[in-house]
């Protein structure tokens, strides 16, 4: 069997945080999730979103330390049209995450935006150009 990709883990220092963040993005997650130490949610496609706390991944992990040195996972977020990648990076920033590079019109034929989630992690808005 050809391994597959199931699950895209994400470890957090703010649990509540992340899961705002991400169901700004339209990630359903269930509004009691944020009072447990490990959740997760089945994406389009089968694919897992996990999110664990530190102190949760240091009960199987004990020496585990986040990294200091930037985000080690990106995701992309497909958005309708150029105007909702545009909007959406704006609400993101207006809420208090960090803008990592504000829309443009990339080379590949895309309007891309990146920002930051709570923990760091670089999540990429984009939108085909017609």
């Amino acid at each position: 069997m050809t391994p597959r990709i199931n699950l895209i883990g994400l470890v957090t220092d703010d649990l509540a945080a992340s899961l705002a963040f991400y169901r700004r993005l339209g990630i359903t997650v269930p509004e009691d999730a944020a009072h447990e130490p490990h959740v997760e949610t089945e994406l389009p496609g089968g694919i897992r979103l996990a999110w664990d706390t530190v102190e949760s991944v240091r009960a199987f992990a004990p020496d585990y330390q986040p990294t200091t040195e930037g985000a080690r996972i990106s995701l992309a977020f497909l958005c309708d049209s150029p105007k909702e990648v545009d909007a959406l990076y704006r609400e993101l920033v207006a809420a208090g995450h960090p803008g990592e590079k504000e829309p443009w019109d990339a080379y590949w034929g895309q309007r891309y935006a990146m920002v930051r989630d709570p923990d760091g992690n670089s999540v990429d808005l984009f939108a085909w150009q017609h």
